[in-house]
């Protein structure tokens, strides 16, 4: 095949493209001319559209990160501050509950004592009145007995007199004198 390109450039008289002495690391210098212009473009196309959009991008991943970490961290300083503030309201709670125990024993005493005083006037006042009772019923019991006794010395003054005493006045004296005796010999039998 080669000799076909050297048969074709021999009678067209044009040089063959490798036969000039071309150098593989230096290129011609209207392919790095070229290769330039396309370069400069590509990086002005780069520089102006692609590069603002990327950098554009990584700020807002940059701000979604930096704002998310600021919102865990204000999430966990406002977790911190409810933590805080739970464990206040419940110290509150139990002194409160404390209090309202203490509070109780109080009035649980109090109410202790009143019934202690009701229960004292209550009986002072159950033995009042039985004392009135029974210094009633003794009065009637001592008015029965004079009666009694003072029908039983007229009685028996009649039947020591051999009449009978038919005076009212010498009756009621004669009751009177008995009963005066009596009382005069029951403090000294006591």
């Amino acid at each position: 095949m080669n000799n076909v390109f050297f048969f074709l450039a021999a009678e067209g008289g044009e040089e063959l493209p490798m036969e000039g002495g071309n150098n593989l690391l230096l290129p011609k210098g209207y392919d790095i001319f070229w290769s330039l212009v396309a370069f400069v473009i590509i990086l002005l196309v780069f520089w102006k559209f692609v590069l603002p959009n990327f950098q554009e991008l990584l700020r807002e991943r940059e701000d979604r990160i930096e704002g998310g970490m600021k919102r865990a961290e204000a999430q966990q300083a406002e977790a911190k501050a409810a933590l805080e503030k739970y464990n206040a309201q419940l110290a509150d709670a139990r002194a409160e509950a404390a209090e309202i125990r203490e509070q109780a024993r109080e009035r649980g005493k109090q109410i202790e004592a009143e019934a202690r005083a009701q229960a004292e006037e209550e009986a002072q006042r159950i033995i009042a009145a039985g004392e009135k009772q029974l210094a009633a019923s003794r009065a009637q019991v001592v008015g029965d007995l004079r009666n009694d006794i003072g029908q039983n010395s007229i009685n028996l003054a009649e039947k020591l007199l051999g009449g009978e005493l038919s005076d009212s006045s010498k009756q009621s004296q004669t009751i009177d004198n008995f009963l005066s005796e009596l009382d005069n010999v029951a403090p000294a039998g006591k």
